[in-house]
Formats: structure tokens, sequence, C-alpha cells
């Protein structure tokens, strides 16, 4: 199935679906199941988990308080 093919028959938004294929996203459990419903297949059965590394690339963090 094609990432449009997976898009279309989820009937979710394209941006959100490239996300989750790629592991830039962690769906909701309401977006799980819809992809689920979408590949014919049981949430359980899907890898869910987050691909890529969170990198925290600006922000004030644990040291509130002080600028970056």
């Amino acid at each position: 199935m094609s990432v449009d093919e997976l898009v279309a028959a989820s009937r979710l938004d394209a941006k959100v679906v490239k996300a989750i294929v790629s592991g830039k996203y962690t769906a909701s459990p309401v977006q799980r199941a819809r992809v689920a419903g979408a590949l014919g297949v049981a949430v359980e059965e899907i890898s869910w988990e987050h691909g890529v590394e969170v990198q925290h690339l600006r922000g004030n963090g644990p040291q509130v308080g002080r600028s970056t």
C-alpha cells in the first residue's frame, strides 16, 4: 500500500500519515486505530515507537530563568 493509499483509506491528513510512516511522529490512539483499520490489522500488530531521536536545540530546559 502506498502512502497516498494509506492517506485515503485512513482519512488522516497526508502530513500526519507521512510523519507516522517515517517514525517522526507518535500517533494518537484515534490515529492509530485509523491507520490499523486502513491496513486491515490490529493496532497491537504495528510498532508505534517514535523512530527519530528528540534533539533539544534551543530552550530553557531545567535551567529555568536563564536565557539560552
